[in-house]
């Protein structure tokens, strides 16, 4: 259930995030509106990234592949 949790949070995440430019390059951008325990475990596995202080987090590379994976697992493949 735990992995599923973490799974559904990652996809929720990325379906409301967005673009933003901060300079030499575009971020994906989401806020931090969920379980801190949960971003700390994706922070941990390098699927986003951030200040504790901010209220946002980016992904990372490996966190969009692996959240528009999980968008074809459980949203067959919209998005």
């Amino acid at each position: 259930m735990d992995k599923t949790v973490k799974e559904l949070t990652l996809l929720l995440m990325y379906l409301t995030s967005w673009n933003e430019d901060v300079g030499l390059r575009e971020v994906r951008r989401t806020w931090k509106g969920y379980p801190f325990n949960i971003i700390d475990e994706l922070t941990d596995e390098n699927l986003v990234l951030g200040s504790h202080r901010s209220k946002s987090v980016y992904f990372t590379d490996e966190g969009i592949k692996t959240a528009k994976q999980l968008a074809k697992k459980y949203l067959n493949g919209e998005k």
